[in-house]
């Protein structure tokens, strides 16, 4: 996970802060990738589908991570774009696409990205321990997340 996602995704609003033209937060991560698209999509800019992609990664492991649970509860609750995306692969090819983006400023940040597209399954495996801790703990981040999520 990008060093600041998790203390950010701690705040709800984090979770959702990619929005479309209109100003409407995204939860679909279906929307969130056509979102990104520079080509054929709304994308004004490369930066923007970097933005983007990087949520898509980090929005990706913290649900595959912490609440895997709440990916299919919610593919039942409603009919999304989101049901054919595969959360895995989407964060995966995510964080690879923001790997690729290692000039300027994000040069030294690139290897990172590279590293959690390649350890991505791992990085889901070592947040569901820590998941699971949480829930052992009764933490108070994890319930009023999953208040949010389920």
């Amino acid at each position: 996970m990008s060093p600041t996602c998790w203390r950010n995704f701690a705040i709800l609003d984090e979770l959702f802060k990619v929005q479309n033209d209109n100003g409407r937060p995204l939860q679909d991560v279906g929307e969130m990738l056509l979102e990104a698209d520079p080509i054929y999509g709304p994308a004004p800019s490369f930066d923007r589908e970097r933005q983007v992609r990087k949520h898509v990664g980090d929005y990706t492991l913290f649900c595959t991570g912490m609440f895997p649970e709440s990916i299919n509860h919610h593919r039942l609750r409603k009919q999304r774009l989101e049901n054919m995306v595969d959360f895995i692969k989407a964060g995966k090819e995510s964080y690879y696409i923001v790997s690729k983006f290692d000039f300027f400023e994000y040069a030294k940040v690139a290897p990172l990205f590279a590293k959690l597209s390649r350890e991505f399954e791992r990085c889901v495996y070592g947040l569901n321990i820590v998941k699971n801790e949480l829930e052992v703990m009764q933490h108070p981040i994890a319930r009023q997340v999953k208040q949010v999520i389920m």
